[in-house]
């Protein structure tokens, strides 16, 4: 069992430090060839910092990304929550962990169209085993907190883009987890309503006192973040994100 406790609606884990990557690789298998996304990533980050990571297209953010999210496996190296590395809990302890103490916020909303915004925004919740009064009232407090009380029962084909992200970061956020990990969070946005689920995004973040990683192709986001990371050949070369002005490529 994963050393932790439940806290309110969310998941506490126990440990110095907080998410720890190490030497991790990652290859697959085409056409019988190997190829090689990530060359032994270390990664170290903290309770309640805010990083992005960006980098030319193909070189392995989303890679990185899941598997820190436990979507994905390495190849090779080790993902340590609260010191404890979380690849060797057994597949339903992963999927509880995954479920109780990360976020997940897509470039696509991914939300179930037959549902309305507030069943959409209940799902984890339900998962984790709450009962349906629970999961309502944790996911009316979120969808207000995203802006969006008047929205509660419309479809997604009911909803605008802006107001689809909003459902899905509150869908991530109803447990309120440790970690929030975002894969391209605007990139299907216009700059206006890109730049509101920005600036939400670190609002949560500072609310519930998490972690939240960003993988990103906007340099502007990226230097929103307290630090920038730039995957450069399947391994990390730091920047300082609020001093430089120099673009995500």
């Amino acid at each position: 069992m994963f050393i932790g406790s439940r806290s309110g609606t969310g998941w506490r884990l126990m440990g110095e430090g907080f998410i720890s990557v190490r030497g991790v690789t990652r290859r697959f298998v085409k056409d019988s060839q190997v190829i090689e996304v990530l060359r032994g990533v270390d990664l170290e980050v903290q309770r309640g910092e805010a990083i992005s990571i960006v980098g030319a297209s193909g070189v392995g953010k989303s890679t990185l990304i899941h598997i820190m999210g436990t979507l994905d496996r390495p190849t090779t190296g080790s993902v340590l929550y609260g010191g404890q590395d979380v690849f060797r809990l057994d597949e339903r302890g992963l999927s509880r962990f995954r479920n109780r103490a990360i976020g997940f916020i897509f470039q696509f909303h991914h939300l179930l169209p037959e549902l309305s915004a507030l069943e959409n925004a209940m799902m984890p919740g339900l998962i984790s085993g709450m009962s349906r009064p629970q999961a309502r009232s944790a996911a009316k407090e979120m969808l207000a907190k995203v802006g969006l009380s008047h929205r509660l029962r419309h479809k997604p084909g009911e909803l605008s883009g802006g107001e689809l992200q909003r459902v899905a970061i509150a869908r991530a956020l109803v447990l309120k987890p440790q970690v929030i990990l975002a894969d391209e969070p605007t990139g299907n946005l216009d700059r206006r309503t890109g730049e509101g689920v920005e600036d939400l995004l670190l609002e949560m973040h500072r609310e519930l006192c998490a972690i939240l990683v960003v993988v990103t192709h906007n340099p502007a986001l990226a230097k929103k973040m307290d630090r920038r990371l730039e995957l450069v050949d399947g391994r990390f070369v730091e920047h300082n994100a609020k001093a430089t002005q120099g673009e995500a490529r």
